[in-house]
């Protein structure tokens, strides 16, 4: 079994930083890419940010410049540094995995953090 365990959210005022963790674990052979994506209430989970296996990185341009993805492939987690934080982001966050077991590779998703971004 896989699981993905996230934290860090919270309330924070606008202007305000936050650090997410996601860490993977279970019976886990390789993992790809992962990234954070988010929910606001009514609307679709859209992707914040991913990173490959490799370090490369991919942001919505509404968050460019202020958050920072970054993974620790040795521990199977990945960050989210939020900086200069505004209502509009203000979601649930949801960690995803695309990872290899030993017989399926697979996309895993956290339960969720929320995060909410007012004074």
């Amino acid at each position: 079994q896989v699981q993905l365990v996230e934290s860090g959210g919270g309330l924070v005022q606008p202007g305000g930083s936050l650090r997410l963790s996601c860490a993977a674990s279970g019976n886990i052979f390789k993992i790809y890419n992962m990234g954070w994506y988010r929910q606001a209430p009514g609307k679709q989970r859209d992707l914040v940010a991913l990173i490959t296996s490799g370090g490369s990185t991919n942001y919505a341009d509404s968050v460019k410049g202020r958050f920072t993805i970054s993974r620790d492939n040795a521990k199977n987690t990945v960050y989210l540094q939020m900086n200069s934080l505004k209502p509009e982001d203000t979601a649930v966050y949801y960690c995803n995995a695309d990872l290899q077991r030993v017989a399926v590779r697979a996309d895993y998703w956290g339960q969720g953090t929320q995060v909410t971004v007012s004074s």
